[in-house]
């Protein structure tokens, strides 16, 4: 068997591991699931299973950073042709849902782990840095692709904002229980405009200057 034949089948059987798990969760969730039940689930020994991911908190690692790939692959299309800057933010966090839509009950069930400050899983541990930076480097492609004028430090702190501006939308989706996340669309269709409105009036001395503090704020307070 050759080498790429080789790394072929393992990152098959790294993926049917990560779908196992995921199946696993949203039926049982996170607590209830062992490794034994995905590798079983998976087909493979608790072994092999072991060798892929160490933990039930790597395969989240793992789940995440595939949602941020299928994220940043579901806007491509819309960053390469859309210049205005809402357009580009409201087609970014809705395609967010989009690729979080088939997990709704399992992040439901789930949220409780990450929304602790000391856990791995949460998006602010250093564990989760990585992706943390992935979604943050996608919204500095919203920004820059954009034809939004604003200073140079907003425009520098603007795609750490927006990614806590993308948590939040995501809170407020995994406790939505309207058909389909409707709700979570319209909080989406109905903010940007406002976040866009803001944005541009940043321009103006008075509002720059409190724009300013609400970052040093931030900035100050992040975890």
């Amino acid at each position: 068997m050759t080498e790429h034949e080789l790394t072929a089948r393992a990152e098959q059987t790294r993926s049917a591991i990560v779908t196992a798990a995921l199946r696993l969760f949203r039926a049982n969730g996170y607590d209830a699931t062992t490794m034994r039940a995905v590798a079983a689930e998976a087909g493979v020994s608790t072994g092999n299973a072991y060798y892929y991911f160490g933990s039930k908190e790597e395969l989240i690692r793992e789940f995440y950073a595939r949602s941020q790939a299928e994220h940043a692959a579901a806007c491509r299309a819309l960053l390469a042709t859309e210049t205005e800057f809402a357009a580009r933010l409201r087609g970014a966090l809705r395609a967010l849902i989009d690729v979080l839509a088939p997990y709704h009950e399992f992040a439901a069930k789930f949220f409780k782990h990450a929304a602790e400050p000391s856990n791995p899983l949460s998006p602010f541990s250093p564990q989760s840095s990585p992706v943390r930076e992935a979604g943050t480097e996608l919204y500095r492609e919203v920004v820059n692709g954009s034809t939004l004028r604003v200073n140079r430090d907003l425009r520098a702190q603007l795609p750490e904002l927006l990614w806590l501006y993308s948590l939040g939308v995501i809170l407020y989706w995994v406790h939505d229980t309207s058909p389909g996340g409707a709700k979570t669309y319209d909080l989406i269709d109905r903010t940007v405009p406002l976040a866009d409105r803001l944005l541009s009036l940043s321009r103006y001395r008075v509002l720059n200057s409190t724009l300013t503090d609400v970052i040093a704020i931030i900035g100050d307070l992040r975890p």
